[in-house]
């Protein structure tokens, strides 16, 4: 009789360790599936803005499912075509010089735009450089990313090393909370407590937003501090 509840033990963990295969397989094909759906459905809006007689359901006699999407990915590829262009690049300044009037807009508008074209734009500000810190105390390690320059009139402020030979050089950096990367912290640190990791943006986000548990992958080629600092620090007028 003993050996029954052993091998009652052991279908239960066969079991438990099944089902959560399973889970792990469907989970990300479901959420991968609602995400997708539910942007088709927020783009498939954008057609109710056209007329009745224009919309597909009038003219073809039943609704196309993706034409919003394909709409506004059209749009979006016009308005940067205009926007490159000196014309174009004229109208967006008089646009945002109107969302700049408004009270309160201005503020949203203004913040939504600067950290838009922080996080997206390939200019050597831009959020690609990921460190190790010492956050929220000393001797305690976490990932962040190189933000950009600090101004100098917020540089001249910060404390300076009495010793000559310590770096009195500080780089700006945020750090994304875990598992929600958009909150986080702004920090500024002195270049002699960041550490160099050999690791992708993609990866490490990855890895915060998983609580390390997604194990990065192959590290990428080897970038020096002095480099991360050129990249990020703003040339100086002649």
């Amino acid at each position: 009789m003993a050996p029954q509840p052993a091998e009652g033990g052991k279908l239960k963990k066969s079991l438990k360790k099944y089902m959560l295969t399973g889970v792990l397989v469907w989970l990300p094909i479901i959420v991968t599936i609602w995400v997708i759906s539910y942007i088709i459905g927020m783009a498939d809006e954008l057609v109710n803005i056209l007329p009745a007689r224009w919309q597909p359901q009038a003219l073809f006699g039943f609704k196309i499912h993706g034409l919003g999407l394909v709409a506004a990915i059209i749009v979006v590829f016009f308005t940067g075509l205009l926007a490159a262009n000196m014309l174009g690049r004229k109208i967006f300044a008089a646009w945002d010089a109107l969302w700049g009037r408004i009270p309160v807009v201005k503020s949203i508008y203004s913040g939504v735009k600067k950290v838009s074209e922080s996080l997206l734009s390939d200019s050597r500000q831009s959020f690609k450089t990921p460190v190790l810190i010492p956050f929220p105390q000393p001797n305690i390690w976490t990932i962040g990313f190189v933000s950009g320059h600090i101004p100098d009139n917020i540089a001249s402020a910060l404390p300076e090393q009495s010793d000559a030979t310590q770096s009195n050089e500080y780089i700006s950096v945020y750090v994304p909370t875990t598992p929600n990367p958009t909150g986080g912290y702004y920090i500024m640190v002195n270049s002699r407590d960041v550490r160099e990791i050999d690791m992708s943006v993609d990866d490490a986000l990855k890895y915060v937003i998983s609580l390390g548990m997604v194990q990065p992958d192959e590290p990428p080629h080897n970038q020096s501090l002095q480099a991360i600092f050129s990249l990020h620090k703003p040339a100086r007028p002649n």
